[in-house]
Order: C-alpha cells, then sequence, then structure tokens
C-alpha cells in the first residue's frame, strides 16, 4: 500500500536520492544534503505547531511503500510566500502600440519583476521515482497537499501557487535563462536555481534583475517559443491542477519561463469535495483517499471504502496505515 506522511529525519538518505533523480531545474530539490535536512527540521516544527494563521511553514511529506518501508516520493506545501523572502515572478503584460499619423495600431507583451502573491500558498516539491509510476502515486500524493490544507484553512494563504517547471534542453540548459535570465545574472541557469533555492532573501534578485519592462517581441525566438511553456514531462502534473481548478494568469517563472498557476484555496477541487467522517470496520467498492485530518502524525492512503451516511468503512490495513481506529475522526475524498 502506497502512503504519504510527514517527513522524518530518518527520510534524508531517501530525500537526497530523490533530489538527485529530480534533475536541473527543479528548483525547491537543487539543494546539498544539510539544506534538504534542514527543510526536513523545519517541516517538523511546521507539523508541530498549533498556528491559526500563516506564517511561512512549510509542510513535507513522503510517500512510502507500508510494505517495503521504501520512500518513493515527495510533495510540500507552504502555508504563504512573498513575506519575509519575495516571491518575484514575471507578469505579462499587453500593450495597445498605435499612432494616426503612422496609420499602425499593434500589441506587444511586455515582462515585468513583480511579487503579486504575497501572502499565499503554494503547494509543489511533487516529485515521485519511476519505480512507483503507473500506481497512482502522482495523483495520491498531489491530492493529499489539498487535503492536508482542508484540515485547517485558516493555516494557508487566500490563494494556493503552482510553479510548473518550464523548457529544459536535454543537457540541462534552459533557453530562456540563456535568452533572458543569463545577461543580467553572469552564471549558469544551474548556479541561479540552486542560489534562488538556496537564498535567504532573494535580494540577489532584486539586485541582479532588470529594473524595467522587458519588451517579449524583441527576444529570439528560443525563448518567445517557451514562454508559459512546460517542461517535456510536466504534463501530467499540469493536467492535475487544471483538474483541481487552477488557472494561468499570465505569470511565468524568471528563470525558466515556465507558467505560475492559481486557485483560489478553498476552491481546490479535493479539498472542497471532502468531509470528515466517522471511521467504521468494514471495506468496500469506492475508491477514496483518506487522510488522519490532523497535523501531528499526518497520513494519508488511498484505498476502497464503503460510505453510510457520515460513516466510512475502513478495513483493518487501512486503519493500521492511517493510525486510525473505528470511532475516530478522517477525512475522505471520493470520485462518487
Amino acid at each position: 500500500m502506497l502512503r504519504v506522511r510527514a517527513a522524518r529525519r530518518d527520510d534524508i538518505d531517501a530525500f537526497v536520492k530523490l533530489a538527485d533523480a529530480a534533475g536541473t531545474g527543479f528548483t525547491s530539490l537543487a539543494l546539498s544534503r544539510d539544506e534538504l535536512a534542514a527543510k526536513i527540521e523545519a517541516s517538523l516544527q511546521a507539523f508541530g505547531s498549533t498556528t491559526g494563521r500563516p506564517q511561512e511553514l512549510a509542510y513535507l511529506m513522503m510517500l512510502e511503500d507500508t510494505e517495503t518501508g521504501e520512500v518513493a516520493g515527495c510533495s510540500a506545501v507552504k502555508d504563504a510566500v512573498g513575506l519575509s523572502k519575495p516571491y518575484y515572478d514575471f507578469k505579462i503584460v499587453t500593450l495597445a502600440q498605435s499612432s494616426k499619423e503612422a496609420d499602425r495600431r499593434f500589441d506587444m507583451d511586455i515582462m515585468l519583476l513583480v511579487n503579486d502573491f504575497a501572502g499565499c500558498a503554494e503547494v509543489g516539491t511533487l516529485f515521485v521515482g519511476e519505480q512507483v509510476r503507473g500506481r497512482g502515486a502522482g495523483r495520491l500524493v498531489a491530492q493529499t497537499r489539498y487535503l492536508l490544507i482542508a484540515a485547517d484553512y485558516d493555516r494557508f494563504g487566500p490563494f494556493v501557487l503552482a510553479e510548473l517547471r518550464g523548457v529544459v534542453r536535454e543537457d540541462g540548459s534552459s533557453p530562456f535563462f540563456d535568452n533572458v535570465t543569463r545577461p543580467f545574472f553572469r552564471m549558469s541557469f544551474d548556479e541561479a536555481d540552486r542560489m534562488s533555492a538556496a537564498a535567504i532573501d532573494n535580494q540577489f534578485i532584486l539586485d541582479l534583475m532588470p529594473k524595467h519592462p522587458i519588451y517579449v517581441d524583441v527576444l529570439p525566438e528560443a525563448a518567445r517559443d517557451v514562454i508559459g511553456k512546460i517542461h517535456a514531462q510536466g504534463g501530467g502534473a499540469k493536467a492535475l491542477l487544471e483538474w483541481e481548478g487552477f488557472t494561468y494568469n499570465r505569470y511565468i517563472d524568471i528563470f525558466d519561463g515556465g507558467p505560475l498557476m492559481s486557485v483560489p484555496t478553498r476552491q481546490a477541487r479535493t479539498g472542497r469535495e471532502s468531509r470528515v467522517m466517522t471511521v467504521a470496520g468494514g471495506d468496500g467498492e469506492t475508491d477514496a483517499i483518506v487522510t488522519t485530518d490532523r497535523f501531528d502524525d499526518f497520513r494519508a492512503i488511498k484505498t476502497s471504502v464503503s460510505i453510510d451516511g457520515e460513516n466510512v468503512g475502513l478495513s483493518e490495513s487501512a486503519q493500521r496505515a492511517l493510525g486510525l481506529a473505528t470511532g475516530d475522526s478522517a477525512r475522505v475524498w471520493s470520485r462518487t
């Protein structure tokens, strides 16, 4: 059985392997072992907090096989971004160009460096290993994030953001970065990616990025063609976000040009459609994702259940995987 749970200190070796497997351009995992260990420590504090408001906490979750104990994936939820550390993106704005004398009227797009999403929640760091792909692992990990948020909406910002990895060449370089960002940073894509992931305040971005609009029409075709486009392996992630209700509103990542998508926090489909139920014995034929609905010892599994009014029937193995017993509360999302 696949289970999503809060990260633990002894996950560090598996977390490092996942980060290595994710490859170039996966900003949130472009970190050293010590930095990844720090993420786990920060997550332990987040899950142990009793906050009722966003505080820039990051909740890190691991996907594991309960039979083997192998950690095969990860994901994270930030309760808020852009408060102490600006959350920079490019916003694409259309300007109308018009001249009666020249008899010309046309539109031009410009890119502006903005921090428009300060205080919003963010989902990310979603990665699953090849050994569990095709078993519904990616969807389980993705949906679990919104069930965590639904456990206490007051902890999270008013919108949920998701940055999708942009187009990266086979050699790990980025056509957007090479033609747009590199001239201002004077460093490689990998260096900038790692620096952004590890930076305390992102001041280096404000120091080096252009203070004036960048006209899209004057960029090389290689850069224009990838603006708002996703990585070759990002189609599934984008489809899941759209299913949840996320939309793209012309915000892009400043390094690879990948799209930023967002949804009102309480409108993310999985959380909105879920409900808290009382655990009962037995199982059934309805596919569902079930969580403990609490931040201490948070767990989630995909299993077959029976639903009878406000009761959810869970098998003994499902109850053991969740650490729940008959009469306990659980949050349930089902396809019906």
